[in-house]
């Protein structure tokens, strides 16, 4: 029997609802709805009525803030309704999530559960505007509208798929015919390849190929995975005649002469864009600068050997050898067509490819392009996603992504040029790190076995190669669905723990990811010789064929090789973290990819032909040459200094994103030096992004840095130049934050309109590579890695050039500053970089002026500096300002027409007064800097506040910032307590037990800072791939809960936070008797404490722990924690002040006092009754209140940022040994978050082990 539930959120927590109406009236301009509903839809079927029963409250919803509705529900006669589901293999979060939570309500049930949203729209509308709402809402690449009658069953009958048909008469087709048959097909190979193809099974296999092999091989050798026009001969080059040609040319000439030297007596190789994008690297190779690069077979990602000084708990310090792998990754295509999951598996697909060369991934960098997304929605083009739609589920799926993993993203900006509406541009660069000694890289050897791990295979992503590597038009964009992978992030979560243990890693002589092409790529690439067994791969659910497991690039999936002995020990240590793992294939003799799907070859393919990448392609390149006048270079006339210097702040790619920013955890893994807005009121954003090393035990000053630089407009006039300034760019952000030029390795993005036959099409790739190269060249620094993308164009619209350089370095903490402005009476120079007459930088000088830079602030002579760009002085300075809410008073010896004036590679720095005779190195005057909150040049006065609206307003409604206009004072009774709970059972190291259950992401750091404190850690996985694991790990958590005296639930994402309301899997799985009756067991016999954070705060809510102090579950008017009313995830240092001293917990804080942490959360808006809220206060149970700098409590969202009721950050039990709070007080460390203001140790770890002593 199928039964359904509905699931509405209350009016005052119905945060969807709301956004929804606000965007049907204001961006849809549908006037005349009355009112929005939005209700989550469950089926559920293979339930028994005693665990149906408690899942309705439990899993399916929550008392205090859901309504809840059994087979239907009651609607007004003038609604409008409709329900949306994912299509049929799509996958499905929150159904996956909610079967899990049943499952541990009681193991032997097998629930099958589907979901769906359900709309209410009430109003006198038509059916043209109800027809838009529903376009509104569904996009038809992943989801559709479904009925509202209730199936007979949920159970899928899969048909047996057919055997893989096999192409008879091929090999003796005629041309004309092949070429009926290869447009048939729809492949991304050329019909060149096709013959190619055709010609090898005639001549060698002397059999016609099966169906299988012709994807196999459409895949493999994918643009996306073989880099074919990246590939193609350059047989002849053609420099149009215009201003700029010397240069250029003069630059291809060096490059012929190089190659002729590196490759000399090869006849094997040929002029092409790749080789291009390599000879610089290879040069610099053989000059001896580029020693530092790991050399190996294995190419997972760009990867540096760094000596790094560890110290360890005694003080000892040793120097070890560490990997740092650096990726960027791009998923243009697939974000453009389905944006939530585009960008989702780009960051998961760029996590994988470091993550497979065993390196920890610890932050992340988003770089993406847009055409203006506050354009009214009849700007969208025919066959396109609204861009304000795309750039908002875009930067969803990525944060989703990466927040639930666990991964801190450092930096994020968005590029604004009309001609990205062609197709999106969706960057996600990574950087990873381990202990060179953790990592083995050995060669496959014959008899060695391939493990396949992670998640199951399904018809996501099946194409998403070919697909990324076709022509796109309006059509084509209605039949691409299946070809975007839909991301599963706590898997990959557990993927991460396993590779870090390098117990684990040290088994695994290679590894491959399974990104672009499944099996016949990841698997195929791992060895010249393969027997696979394609009926060993799990499945999401029956009915695939041969082909189907074969090419789906369904996420989170790695297959690794193993030596035969190992494989026992291998398959049990991915049990111990949770993961499915099998083995499917073994390593031959015979160089051969076979595959055998029931018991039949369906593919036995020569390696030496799969390794031919298709038939040779060639061809010519015309170069044209930009005009000699760049406008966007130039200087332009100003004729009112106040009215320009507003219009830039407003400009789109100068205005504040922080809306944007805010929604992706920038603070997880306690290791980010720079937040992404700094200074006391977070607002001086970041150019660099910092991390210091995730080493797991002892210390290290080491830190890693990241930068971009990029212009699509200076691109677009000339790709040469651009590329040019894009090094430059990256170079100087680098050092304006401190680091050290010298050791710079680049990875660049290149993404390219479509290459024809036509030879001037190659003119920009091949332009800007030339430049690039020139660049390389003279700075002595190579770029070990990049990506290509070469399908931009829409129609007959294409992309910008795009040649986006990623810059990363090592430094050491101390020697690192923050950009903004630090006092009063301090002096702003400029330092400029000099170029030729063809607007070239002179490279010589560069490098002379960015190490006089890096010098003066290594002696403390420069405390902040910002890297110019197009958008001119006056930008970086009031960029430089917002942070601490300083002014400046200009040079009146400055043009007016310099404050606006486009600035590639120029810094502007801030210099203690008394100084700049330490500054070595030539710069100009241009201001001070005043405690009075303005900017003044002449006669003109410019208040930082009237800036500050400007450069806030644009993106306002795009990316908003705030849910609510509410700034109403709040309460804020300091309760001293007459006596703090004291422990009777004494002991001299506490033992705290720390459960992970999926998507937990905060256990590490929430470890080390008990370790810190003094403390033993045990941290226990929750298994549930089975019932016996389920039982296994009751019975493991119990004895755990035993001999601890702290029990802990740290923060993370309950897989997405999915079923609606966070930290469901602690909630349900603690509900168990024998985990219950531990519990409570250790806190009413033994006086043990308990703590969570964030998640693990809503855990202790949802179990009851909190308030109650016992696991007694939700009544409808318990306090709980719902969505912050800004509707999405908000992540930034948060002021909190503490109120109460009556927990053990707060012992060491200080009452009264304001402590800054790290917050990042989805649902952390505490509510509940007025009653109850009086009661909390009166009896010091709650423990502490958002704030601002100054200790002021509100209910103004610039600082209480959930909206949270009376703005309560953390509350306690009765007793207090019971304590929960959002934000993450153990993400903190030295040299963490340096560019934020107040104190960040709030001592409660510290509290809790002292309780015990």
């Amino acid at each position: 029997m199928v039964r359904r539930v509905y699931v509405e959120k209350k009016p005052p927590f119905a945060v969807k609802a709301k956004e929804l109406m606000e965007e049907i009236k204001s961006y849809l301009k549908i006037q005349d709805v009355t009112g929005v509903r939005v209700l989550i839809r469950y089926d559920v079927e293979n339930i028994s009525d005693e665990i149906y029963k408690k899942a309705c409250y439990t899993i399916f919803s929550e008392p205090p803030v859901d309504m809840l509705y059994e087979e239907t529900f009651e609607k007004s006669p003038d609604s409008h309704v409709f329900s949306v589901e994912y299509l049929p293999g799509q996958f499905d979060q929150r159904a996956d999530s909610a079967m899990q939570c049943v499952k541990f309500l009681n193991e032997e049930e097998e629930p099958v559960i589907k979901t769906a949203v359900t709309y209410v729209v009430e109003g006198k509308i038509t059916e043209k505007e109800l027809t838009q709402i529903k376009g509104y809402c569904i996009n038809p690449v992943d989801s559709r509208e479904t009925g509202m009658v209730k199936p007979e069953t949920l159970i899928t009958a899969f048909d047996e798929p057919c055997d893989v048909k096999v192409l008879e008469g091929f090999i003796d087709m005629e041309e004309e015919k092949c070429k009926e048959l290869y447009q048939s097909f729809n492949l991304a190979m050329t019909f060149k390849d096709f013959l190619h193809i055709q010609k090898y099974f005639k001549g060698e296999e002397k059999r016609n190929p099966s169906m299988t092999e012709i994807r196999v091989l459409d895949t493999y050798w994918s643009d996306h995975c073989r880099h074919t026009t990246f590939s193609t001969e350059l047989t002849k080059v053609h420099f149009k005649d215009g201003y700029y040609r010397a240069p250029i040319e003069g630059t291809y000439n060096a490059y012929l002469s190089d190659r002729a030297e590196i490759f000399k007596g090869r006849e094997d190789k040929f002029v092409c864009l790749m080789d291009l994008a390599l000879m610089a690297m290879r040069k610099l190779k053989k000059e001896g600068k580029v020693e530092d690069q790991e050399e190996s077979e294995e190419i997972n990602a760009c990867s540096i050997v760094v000596p790094v000084d560890i110290t360890d708990e005694n003080g000892n310090t040793e120097t070890e050898e560490w990997l740092v792998n650096f990726k960027n990754e791009t998923h243009n295509h697939p974000t453009e067509i389905e944006p939530f999951g585009g960008a989702a598996t780009c960051l998961g697909g760029a996590i994988r490819d470091p993550l497979s060369g065993r390196t920890y991934v610890y932050q992340a960098m988003r770089i993406t392009g847009a055409a203006d997304p506050t354009v009214s929605l009849d700007a969208t083009l025919k066959g396109k996603l609204p861009q304000k739609k795309l750039v908002r589920g875009a930067a969803n799926g990525y944060s989703s992504y990466g927040n639930q993993i666990g991964l801190a993203t450092g930096y994020v900006k968005e590029i604004y040029h009309p001609d990205y509406v062609a197709k999106r541009m969706e960057i996600g660069a990574v950087m990873g790190a381990a202990p060179r000694k953790s990592v083995i890289r050995e060669t496959s050897d014959p008899d060695d076995r391939i493990i396949l791990l992670g998640g199951r295979t399904g018809r996501d992503g099946c194409g998403g190669a070919t697909g990324s590597s076709k022509v796109h038009t309006e059509s084509s964009i209605e039949t691409c669905g299946a070809e975007v992978q839909k991301g599963n992030a706590p898997t990959e979560r557990k993927i991460q723990r396993l590779f870090r243990r390098e117990e684990v890693s040290r088994l695994i002589k290679k590894c491959n990811d399974f990104g672009a092409g499944g099996v016949s790529v990841a698997i195929g690439e791992l060895a010249a010789g393969l027997q696979i067994n394609l009926d060993k791969v799990p499945k999401k659910y029956a009915g695939l064929d041969g082909t189907e497991i074969a090419i789906s690039e369904s996420q989170e999936r790695m297959a690794v090789v193993v030596d035969k002995k190992d494989v026992d020990a291998f398959l049990s240590y991915a049990e111990e973290e949770n993961l499915e793992a099998v083995e499917v294939a073994v390593v031959t003799e015979s160089p051969r990819l076979v595959m055998e799907w029931r018991g039949k070859e369906i593919v036995n393919i020569s390696r030496a032909f799969l390794d031919t990448n298709g038939a040779h392609q060639e061809t010519e390149v015309v170069v044209e040459m930009p005009t000699e006048t760049c406008g966007y270079l130039e200087k332009k006339p100003v004729s009112n200094v106040k009215e320009t210097w507003l219009s830039v702040l407003g400009s789109l790619n100068v205005c504040s994103q922080k809306g944007l920013v805010e929604m992706f955890d920038s603070s997880i893994g306690a290791g980010s030096v720079f937040m992404p807005y700094g200074g006391k009121y977070q607002l001086t954003e970041i150019q660099t992004m910092a991390a210091k090393l995730p080493v797991w035990k002892g210390k290290t000053e080491t830190v890693t840095l990241m930068s971009y630089g990029f212009d699509p407009y200076l691109s677009k006039w000339s790709p040469y130049h651009g590329a040019i300034y894009a090094i430059v760019e990256s170079v100087a952000k680098i050092v304006a934050a401190g680091g050290s030029m010298d050791k710079i390795r680049f990875t660049f993005q290149e993404y390219f309109r479509r290459m024809t036959e036509e030879p001037s099409r190659w003119s920009q790739p091949f332009s800007a590579l030339l430049g690039a190269y020139a660049a390389q060249v003279a700075f002595g620094l190579p770029s070990i890695g990049g990506k290509d993308s070469m399908s931009g164009t829409f129609n007959e619209i294409d992309v910008p050039p795009t040649l986006v350089s990623f810059a990363v370095d090592t430094a050491k903490y101390p020697e690192l500053i923050t950009p903004e402005l630090k006092q009063a009476g301090n002096k702003l120079v400029k330092f400029t970089i000099e170029t030729d007459d063809y607007k070239i930088p002179v490279f010589e000088k560069v490098i002379n002026l960015y190490h006089g830079i890096t010098k003066a602030i290594h002696d403390k002579a420069i405390v902040s500096a910002y890297v110019l760009n197009a958008s001119g002085l006056a930008a970086a300075i009031s960029k430089m300002a917002f942070g601490n809410k300083l002014g400046v008073k200009i040079e009146e010896t400055l043009e007016k027409e310099d404050l606006f004036a486009p600035e590639f590679g120029n810094i502007v720095a801030e210099v203690p007064a008394g100084m700049l005779n330490k500054i070595a190195v030539p710069y100009t005057l241009i201001g001070e800097v005043t405690e009075k909150a303005e900017f003044t040049y002449k006669d003109m006065a410019l208040s930082i506040e009237e800036a500050l609206q400007a450069w806030k307003a644009p993106l306002e409604k795009v990316f908003p910032t705030k849910g609510s206009k509410n700034t109403e004072k709040v309460e804020a009774p300091i309760f001293q307590a007459d006596s703090i709970y004291i422990c009777k059972h004494k002991v001299a190291k506490p033992t705290v037990f720390i459960p992970v259950f999926p998507g937990t992401n905060c256990e590490y750091d929430s470890a080390k800072a008990f370790e810190r404190a003094g403390a033993k850690v045990t941290v226990k996985v929750f298994k549930n791939m089975t019932a016996d694991n389920i039982r296994e790990s009751v019975d493991e958590f119990e004895k755990a809960i035993y001999n601890a005296q702290i029990i802990m639930f740290p923060g993370g994402f309950s897989a997405g936070d999915e079923p609606d309301g966070s930290a469901k899997f602690f909630a349900t799985a603690f509900q168990n008797e024998k985990l219950k009756e531990a519990v409570m067991k250790l806190l009413k016999e033994r006086d043990g404490l308990a703590l969570g954070i964030c998640n693990g705060f809503q855990a202790l809510i949802k179990l009851g722990l909190l308030p109650y102090g016992e696991i007694v579950g939700q009544k409808e008017d318990s306090p709980t924690l719902t969505f912050n009313t800004i509707n999405r995830h908000i992540s930034k240092m948060v002021y909190t002040r503490v109120v109460s001293n009556k927990s053990p917990w707060l012992t060491k804080a200080e009452i009264g006092k304001v402590y800054t942490n790290a917050a990042s959360h989805g649902e952390g808006r505490f509510v509940a009754p007025k009653e109850w809220i009086g009661k909390l206060f009166a009896n010091g149970q709650v423990a502490t209140q958002y704030c601002d700098l100054d200790g002021n409590v509100s209910m103004d969202e610039e600082w209480n940022i959930n909206g949270s009721y009376n703005a309560i950050e953390g509350i306690t039990s009765p007793d207090g040994r019971v304590f929960g709070k959002m934000a993450h007080s153990e993400r903190r460390g030295m040299a963490v978050a340096m560019n934020i203001y107040g104190e960040q140790d709030l001592k409660i770890f510290e509290s809790g082990v002292q309780y015990f002593k």
